[in-house]
């Protein structure tokens, strides 16, 4: 674990590595009031430690001060653009950069990624609209010209997003915004999908 000073304080980042040389470095960023320990974080870190990649999972500086309320979209964005920028330092130059995160951190990866020059995105629980509210939705934040994988459960009350462009959408039954029913497969998914494009080991 490693902290980066940001314009808003540190920013935490817990770093796993793969066995050996890593393929591909994801990074995941945390829901709106939840932590990187989200079962489906840990689930897919995990499976993508496994299968060769270096994992560090980021948490906010609101978050690692101790407040659950999300700080402004500017600042998430700013934050998460330092401390990835920062870890990119710490891990073998070149690595193809995935962005990603769950909820609220979804959102962030979706709306850095190019600026990054992040190879892709994954979107854990992309939340489409806030509940009840679909007319306010969210899908212009879905990078369309990255492959993105969005995995979302078919009783979300966030919504689901359509696919559209290079954006997939997969949908798991019987899952909420949690998605904790069954993380062993929304693990399966990501890496799957990971491998479909070669960036885990072998």
């Amino acid at each position: 674990m490693i902290e980066v000073a940001t314009a808003y304080g540190p920013a935490r980042l817990d770093i796993d590595h793969p066995a050996s040389g890593p393929s591909a470095l994801l990074v995941l960023g945390h829901g709106a009031g939840g932590g990187v320990d989200a079962v489906d974080l840990v689930a897919v870190r995990a499976a993508a430690v496994a299968a060769g990649l270096t994992v560090a999972r980021l948490t906010q500086p609101y978050r690692v001060a101790g407040r659950r309320a999300p700080a402004p979209a500017s600042q998430l964005d700013r934050a998460y653009v330092t401390a990835v920028s920062a870890l990119r330092d710490l891990v073998p130059p070149g690595l193809p950069l995935i962005v990603g995160g769950r909820s609220s951190g979804a959102r962030v990866a979706c709306r850095t990624a190019d600026e990054l020059g992040a190879v892709a995105v994954l979107a854990l629980a992309f939340p489409l609209h806030p509940p009840g509210k679909p007319d306010r939705s969210r899908a212009g934040e879905l990078p369309t010209g990255l492959p993105t994988l969005v995995l979302n459960g078919d009783r979300d009350p966030f919504g689901v997003p359509p696919a559209t462009g290079a954006v997939e959408v997969r949908v798991l039954p019987g899952e909420t915004h949690d998605l904790r029913r069954d993380p062993a497969a929304v693990a399966a998914l990501a890496v799957a999908w990971l491998a479909d494009h070669g960036w885990t080991a072998g």
